[in-house]
């Protein structure tokens, strides 16, 4: 394994174009073991940043764009959520649950996040709800209670809160976001891309300007 390089996932478990991308994200994985992967909650949705799905709507048509562009498919139960417009989105409570399921799986931390997003957007369930976690925990041989008392442990929230700062410190305000650490160089590879392209931004990084693409924003409601 290269410790000299290493990939960084920037994600929220509520932006749409992080599950848009989440094929891609693993086929890249998947393609090149000899990368470590860190994967980082962003904390799109947190204190005040809290809105419901309603307060955004344009949703539905961005939805539509990230399913012709990924294949990502959106399920009824997350529809009727969306037509609801109620649900809040928190992603601080997302990235606390995704911690617990990290920590006590941290190889598949990566493929954790893809079944998070999964049960949301096509399943409708919430990340706030500790019964998605026990689901999401049985269905990946992980130690269910352990999972619960994790929930439940205050570090968990201070393990989610260095998350978000970590990304802060890398300069991603956007998601998804993944990035290449070469030595001491930092490069973004972009996110919102098909696996052909993400592979040629890898194998040609001192090539790549700008790969920001369409994603979800803090700046801004953006297709989340």
């Amino acid at each position: 394994m290269n410790t000299d390089k290493e990939l960084i996932y920037a994600w929220d478990a509520y932006c749409g174009w992080c599950y848009g991308f989440s094929q891609t994200i693993r086929s890249l994985h998947e393609n090149h073991p000899e990368l470590p992967l860190t994967v980082l909650s962003g904390g799109l949705f947190v204190a005040n940043r809290s809105y419901s799905i309603g307060s955004f709507p344009h949703i539905p048509e961005a939805n539509k764009r990230i399913s012709l562009l990924t294949g990502a498919e959106f399920g009824a139960a997350y529809q009727e959520l969306l037509r609801e417009g109620s649900f809040v989105l928190d992603s601080e409570s997302a990235a606390i649950g995704f911690n617990a399921l990290r920590s006590l799986a941290p190889d598949r931390a990566l493929y954790l996040a893809s079944a998070m997003q999964h049960a949301f957007y096509y399943d409708g369930l919430s990340l706030s709800d500790p019964e998605t976690y026990h689901s999401i925990a049985l269905a990946n041989n992980i130690d269910p209670n352990a999972v619960m008392e994790l929930l439940d442990d205050p570090a968990a929230r201070t393990e989610a809160r260095t998350d978000f700062i970590k990304v802060k410190e890398l300069g991603v305000n956007s998601y998804p976001t993944l990035l290449l650490r070469n030595g001491n160089e930092l490069i973004s590879l972009g996110g919102t891309v098909g696996i052909e392209e993400l592979e040629e931004r890898l194998a040609s990084t001192n090539l790549i300007q700008d790969t920001a693409g369409e994603h979800c924003s803090l700046d801004n409601k953006n297709g989340c």
